[in-house]
């Protein structure tokens, strides 16, 4: 089973690497897979890679689910 969670992308640079924005913390991820993506977008982070370009409604429905589980959403 893999798990991707939504994210919303902050920066991208030239080399298509971008920094998004997963509940509070900030991440640098790939975008070689979903090359279209822009500042913005949400996107379906898994492994270090953006999967899939997401609409904002199915985002937030998501991150809503993982706010109910505490657990999940433990700062480190």
């Amino acid at each position: 089973m893999c798990l991707a969670i939504p994210a919303k992308i902050t920066t991208v640079d030239e080399n298509k690497i971008a920094s998004v924005d997963i509940l509070g913390v900030t991440r640098e991820i790939a975008l070689d897979l979903i090359p279209q993506a822009q500042i913005g977008d949400f996107v379906l982070v898994h492994a270090g890679y953006g999967i899939e370009v997401v609409s904002e409604e199915f985002a937030n429905e998501t991150l809503e689910l993982i706010r109910q589980f505490p657990e999940l959403v433990d700062p480190v």
